[in-house]
């Protein structure tokens, strides 16, 4: 029964015009747009945070296509059942002259040897391969199904895109909920589409229960206000709200930065107190810990990657003693942005001058009729360090790293001026 299917399956975009988010991928003029337009697809990769559109995205590109479509997971499905899909494949390409995709989600549990059975049918064009994942498949897939496709990166879905997918499910009365008298507010809408964090799936698997388990009134109208979705998704509701929001993150890192670690505890309280997800507040003092602090002191790095674990692997409210632990850690540390100064000099340099070579003797094949390098010296043979040109001859006398006087980067400014 349609009823026993979840919303979120149900209310599944079917083409362009219902998917929502992604601009980068599908939007106008946009490689993947393009290559739709033209039929010359090929394999592909899809990795980003769940309920983002992966596999929906998939479905559509397959359909659009006039393509045989098979699907597989990963988890379930092993060497046997991509061979029957190759087979069918075949079959379907000398009958009717269809291609066929090939649409694997949680595509980063293959094995090895289940990755290997269907390169060759990708590389002779036998299946269009289009795997979904939440790992980045650099890491987590065999480099020869990597290289084969393209790959593309999903981002969480903004709150005005999923707010349109909410509306739609409240409208739609085939597949959606607008067989039902909902009297939803415009509040709690806002609310649901900020808290799940970019995962529409998320978003309306919360919003069908919260419509199942609200008693009907009496004009038979169900009434779903911000409380309700709130317990909905077992989450305090935020008593703030998006420009506040933002405002106490901004307020939170400045802290971090100014080393006020009073400032920086009460807004990282407001923030998790409202509702917000702890793994944002870990995220921010990851960046900061290279940003803000660096060299001067790098175990603050290490701290907050630890923090950042804690919340994945504990969770609340334990996780919250480690995230104050971090805070206080990045607060009370020397401060320095010579990292950061470093890596956006380094990062104009390496856009704005694309025609410097690296030098001869760096290269993995050195010529032999170049007299002015003599070859590579190995540093080892040296005692750690010998004087030798490594930037390209354009760049010999740049200098991006300088150490603040701060923390621990004072002994390194004595290091490199002993090196010069």
């Amino acid at each position: 029964m349609r009823e026993n299917i979840p919303l979120a399956e149900r209310l599944r975009a079917k083409n362009f015009s219902e998917f929502v988010g992604q601009e980068h991928i599908v939007g106008k003029n946009k490689f993947l747009s393009r290559a739709i337009s033209t039929g010359n697809v090929g394999s592909l990769i899809f990795y980003g945070p769940p309920g983002t559109g992966k596999t929906t995205l998939a479905g559509i590109i397959a359909k659009m296509l006039n393509a045989n479509i098979e699907k597989l997971n990963a988890v379930s499905s092993g060497i046997a059942d991509a061979k029957a899909v190759i087979e069918r494949a075949k079959s379907n390409k000398a009958m009717f002259n269809q291609d066929t995709y090939l649409l694997l989600d949680e595509c980063h549990r293959w094995s090895k040897s289940q990755s290997d059975c269907v390169l060759q049918a990708i590389e002779d064009g036998t299946i269009f391969f289009i795997g979904s994942t939440t790992e980045n498949p650099y890491t987590s897939m065999t480099r020869a199904i990597v290289s084969r496709c393209h790959v593309f990166e999903f981002k969480k879905v903004e709150p005005k895109d999923i707010k349109k997918v909410i509306d739609r499910a409240l409208l739609d009365k085939e597949n959606g909920l607008g067989d039902i008298k909902i009297d939803m507010s415009n509040e709690a809408k806002d609310y649901l589409a900020f808290v799940c964090n970019g995962d529409v799936r998320v978003a309306l698997n919360t919003l069908e229960l919260a419509v199942k388990s609200t008693k009907m009134k009496r004009d038979g109208s169900v009434v779903i206000d911000k409380n309700i979705v709130a317990e909905c998704l077992d989450k305090k509701p935020l008593s703030i709200d998006e420009s506040m929001y933002y405002d106490y993150l901004s307020a939170f890192c400045k802290s971090l930065r100014g080393s006020d670690a009073e400032a920086a505890l009460y807004y990282s309280q407001r923030l998790l107190q409202a509702g917000v997800d702890p793994l944002i507040i870990a995220r921010r003092m990851i960046a900061h810990a290279s940003e803000d602090i660096g060299m001067a002191d790098s175990n603050a790095l290490l701290i907050a990657c630890c923090a950042m674990y804690a919340v994945e692997k504990i969770g609340p409210p334990e996780c919250y003693l480690s995230l104050s632990h971090a805070i206080i850690y990045l607060c009370e540390a020397e401060k320095s942005n010579s990292v950061y100064k470093a890596m956006s000099m380094a990062a104009n340099d390496a856009q704005t001058r694309s025609e410097d070579i690296v030098p001869n003797h760096l290269k993995n094949h050195p010529s032999t009729n170049d007299d002015e390098h003599k070859g590579y010296k190995y540093p080892h043979n040296y005692g750690g360090y010998v004087k030798q040109q490594y930037m390209p001859d354009g760049l010999q006398d740049r200098v991006y790293y300088v150490p603040s006087e701060n923390g621990k980067e004072k002994n390194m400014q004595r290091k490199k001026l002993r090196n010069k």
